[in-house]
């Protein structure tokens, strides 16, 4: 609202979009303060919150990993006649199940940084009278805040078991698609040579 009735809002051709513009350099001062204010302000509120939401997350998930790792453990110790080796690959699962929501958090949060915070950044540095936008950087940095939001399904999905073997399992479908007849006209030449065997014999 405060950039509408100051008329800040206009067609920017650095960042190929109606965006915050200043048009008179009067108002220079006053805009400076209000771009600083509302970019720090959406930027680091959002962070915070995506934070605080994940380390919640984290929490519980931990929580979890802990009471599935004392039932394993008990199990263990049932176990006596137990191979080293499956002794072992448990608790290798145990550490692995550990990382994982961690690593999937960081990944989140990581993105939001790597997506958002270039364009933050130039829009902050662009508030420098010296300075001046280079195009191309101007569009690539605004196309990484729209990537966030066009990339977060395909990150979530991939970051799950599941998804990821099915997608696994697809690319290797496609890559082999033409091994299938070859092998199929193979193993039945070798069914009918086995079934000729048999009968000679």
């Amino acid at each position: 609202l405060v950039s509408l009735f100051y008329s800040w809002v206009d067609y920017s051709s650095v960042y190929a979009s109606c965006t915050l513009h200043l048009k008179e350099e009067t108002e220079r001062r006053r805009f400076t303060v209000f771009t600083i204010v509302f970019h720090s302000t959406s930027f680091m509120l959002s962070l915070v919150i995506l934070c605080f939401t994940y380390l919640k997350v984290l929490k519980v998930a931990r929580f979890h990993c802990k009471r599935i790792d004392i039932i394993t453990m008990q199990t263990l110790v049932l176990l006596v006649d137990i191979h080293p080796s499956v002794k072992q690959r448990c608790l290798n699962e145990q550490k692995r199940r550990r990382q994982r929501a961690t690593k999937k958090i960081s990944i989140f949060i990581g993105s939001f940084v790597i997506c958002f915070g270039p364009y933050i950044i130039t829009r902050l540095i662009e508030l420098l009278p010296f300075v001046t936008i280079n195009y191309y950087w101007g569009i690539i940095s605004k196309c990484l805040t729209y990537s966030k939001a066009a990339s977060d399904p395909f990150v979530y999905s991939l970051l799950r078991q599941q998804y990821k073997k099915v997608l696994i399992n697809i690319v290797n479908r496609i890559l082999k698609r033409d091994l299938y007849p070859s092998s199929g006209y193979n193993s039945s030449l070798d069914t009918e040579n086995d079934y000729c065997l048999h009968r000679t014999n």
